[in-house]
């Protein structure tokens, strides 16, 4: 537990004093000082106290924070327990004064805590303090990416990785001397990056951690891998020439870490590998003078560089010169290179388009700086013999433009692997370097870029870290580069058909998708009447209708699939839904196969009702005109004259009766659609209600003039 001694306590205690009495009266105001540091560092497992003194009034109210969240609410001096946060109980203590002491403090205790002092009539008083929590720096591992560090790559990175503790401090060392960022050197959190590593970077590499409870040290030692250098050659003895029967030996020799290995080239012939370098001839005929090439080879980083000399046997040279040209000094310049091998004596190559002043014997090279004006322009090499003259063409051009081919996969381990291949005709052959945003991708971890350098792969799980990033890549020689930005998408499909044969029982679906989706397979899916293979797999659960159901799976490669067995009477609806491994894209426009899709269901039952309805409008409508008829040969009858109120009664009834008819035509006639659907409603019969017409609807008249009254009753 974290405790102060007695000269820091008496210090607290003085301070205390002094502010309490700083204001007007005494026990006016509450005052509060840190006992100690407010910055806390404290190692995992410890007891550790946040102590203070305070002054003003006896028995506050004290609550500790984590943040802006309570998690200690006491009254000081008070027999009851103190509220403590739930996750809080088994660690948190409260001290008799207030103070908050945590037992067996772990790293998540880490924080700003703020003890805030309460009193009734009072302002309210609060400390902060910083509680820092550590564990030993344990089990420091240093590994070097990449793997194979030579000379020429762009950078190599030194990491770090400590299996238990909290680093505060690093230090990096180089041979014992402290390396500090510069052009050379990059110090990141937890790495160290070495940029355009050379062999002077050989070396011991140390890195110095440090935290509030020790320093830990960890040691790797590092081989910069080099060469081999400009070989040098020569013959021994050394004459300008040679005459059959001499013997000789030939000498290759150039610096290297480990040392090269050379082979000596004379035509067809290799000759094993030698470490000295050196070719031994003896009894030398014409037929074995000419170019000796030696190539050095790196056994460890495959770097091999390669020089020729010419052995003058005299012999007239065979065959026609060749021509190429590569890329030198990191493409910077080009080496266009020009052979004619034996003849006697040599023959002498030279470039005049290029140097009216360099030439050479039998094999000639020579380097240029890379100037816009030897794009596709043909350089011709003038091989001059006495016997005869020759000559070869070659042509540089710079890389042209190209689109970026992108095929995805899934690897052993269930990950997605997106291959994006970039290549750009040129002379000579382009390299091409990869690019993540605005840092280059280096090979390694989740990242491959083939050995040709024209192919990167991607690996991941999930498809979302695929599409957030923007990926270029550059074709370089020495002539310029051609840059192109791949910007990776989900998965998606592009274009979809679909093409049945003439009898409607097979269809085949074709589909495309976008250059740059990320596609590792499709679902068939079809929505109608289950098919005979479903039958027979035991998949039918389902109506036809249903829904879509996936029917077959293809490969990411695939762009189209065959479905057999389909009834040409029935309709389908067919579609394609792309996947990115668990990912589905987009589903694809959807093509329906089969015959109209004629009437619905409740067409059909429409029509069925509408046919009685229709018949029993046109009875209505005959029993209408009818009464119509009736109704005006009524009123061709001679008038009557009144009559008692008991035949009135009998007479009114009689009418209202013969009336009815023809009131309920006319309304059938406007309003057909009760008719269809309700029927006829009968009228009420009176005698039962015991009313008369006229005293259901309206009065009846005091006199009845000629022609008779007629009465109707509206249903």
């Amino acid at each position: 537990m974290a405790s102060l001694d007695p000269s820091g306590r008496l210090t607290a205690v003085f301070l205390v004093v002094s502010l309490s009495f700083s204001f007007q009266g005494a026990h006016c105001k509450l005052v509060v000082a840190p006992v100690g540091p407010t910055w806390v560092n404290a190692r995992a497992g410890s007891n550790v106290t946040l102590a203070f003194l305070f002054s003003g009034a006896p028995d506050p109210v004290v609550t500790w924070f984590k943040g802006a969240l309570p998690v200690l609410t006491w009254t000081i001096g008070s027999s009851a327990a103190p509220d403590i946060g739930e996750k809080y109980k088994e660690v948190l203590k409260i001290e008799k004064d207030g103070s908050l002491t945590f037992v067996n403090v772990q790293l998540d205790h880490a924080g700003n805590y703020t003890m805030e002092l309460t009193k009734s009539g009072l302002a309210k008083a609060e400390t902060a303090f910083t509680l820092n929590v550590f564990e030993n720096i344990q089990n420091v591992e240093l590994t070097v990416q990449p793997d194979l560090l030579k000379e020429g790559i762009d950078r190599f990175l030194l990491q770090y990785r400590v299996l238990r503790g909290e680093v505060e401090q690093q230090r990096w060392l180089f041979n014992g001397t402290e390396i500090k960022t510069s052009s050379h050197y990059t110090v990141k959190d937890r790495s160290l990056e070495i940029l355009n590593p050379n062999r002077t970077d050989t070396g011991r590499y140390t890195v110095v951690l440090k935290n509030p409870l020790g320093r830990v040290e960890a040691h790797r030692n590092i081989t910069v891998l080099y060469g081999p250098d400009e070989p040098r050659l020569e013959a021994r003895p050394a004459k300008p020439f040679y005459v059959p029967g001499d013997s000789l030996s030939l000498v290759c020799q150039a610096g290297g870490s480990p040392r090269p290995t050379a082979t000596w080239v004379f035509g067809d012939l290799t000759f094993p590998d030698s470490q000295d370098g050196v070719l031994n001839r003896t009894n030398v005929q014409i037929s074995q003078g000419g170019v000796y090439t030696c190539k050095l080879t790196n056994q460890q980083t495959k770097e091999q560089r390669q020089k020729s000399m010419i052995l003058n046997v005299y012999e007239k040279p065979s065959g026609d010169p060749i021509c190429s040209v590569q890329s030198v000094n990191v493409n910077a310049a080009l080496q266009y290179h020009c052979q004619w091998p034996g003849g006697t004596p040599l023959a002498q190559l030279s470039f005049p388009e290029l140097s009216n002043s360099s030439s050479g014997a039998g094999n000639f090279s020579l380097t240029v700086t890379a100037l816009a004006n030897l794009n596709w322009k043909t350089v011709t090499c003038m091989a001059v013999h006495p016997v005869e003259q020759n000559k070869c063409n070659i042509t540089a051009s710079r890389p042209v433009e190209f689109l970026p081919t992108v095929r995805t996969s899934i690897d052993s381990q269930g990950k997605i692997v997106v291959a994006v291949q970039c290549v750009s005709d040129a002379s000579p052959q382009a390299v091409v370097s990869w690019s993540k945003g605005s840092e280059a991708v280096a090979n390694g971890g989740t990242h491959k870029i083939s050995s040709d350098t024209t192919q990167l792969k991607i690996r991941g799980y999930n498809v979302s870290n695929f599409v957030q990033q923007k990926y270029s890549c550059t074709c370089r020689n020495p002539l310029g580069s051609q840059r192109r930005e791949i910007q990776l998408q989900g998965p998606s499909i592009s274009d979809f058909s679909l093409f049945p044969n003439p009898e409607g029982t097979i269809v085949t679906l074709t589909w495309e998708v976008l250059p740059t989706s990320i596609v590792t397979g499709f679902d068939i899916q079809v929505k109608g009447p289950n098919l005979p293979s479903e039958k027979r797999n035991g998949t039918e659960s389902r109506g036809a209708s249903d829904g879509y159901r996936t029917i077959q799976r293809k490969p990411g490669s695939a762009r189209s699939a065959d479905v057999l067995a389909l009834d040409p009477n029935l309709s389908y609806r067919f579609r394609v839904i792309p996947r990115a491994r668990m990912t589905e894209g987009e589903p694809s426009e959807v093509h329906r196969l089969g015959p109209g899709e004629g009437l619905s269901g409740p067409a059909i039952a429409g029509i069925a009702a509408g046919i009685p309805c229709s018949l029993l409008f046109l009875v209505l409508l005959g029993g209408s005109i009818y009464l119509c008829v009736k109704c005006n040969m009524d009123k061709s009858r001679p008038a009557r004259y009144p009559v008692s109120r008991a035949a009135e009664k009998v007479k009114i009834t009689d009418i209202s009766r013969m009336a009815r008819p023809a009131v309920i035509t006319t309304q059938s006639e406007m309003t057909p659609h009760h008719l269809l659907t309700g029927g006829l409603k009968s009228p009420p019969d009176y005698n039962k209600l015991q009313q008369t017409p006229s005293e259901r609807s309206v009065a009846l008249p005091t006199f009845v003039p000629p022609p008779p009254v007629r009465v109707a009753t509206t249903v």
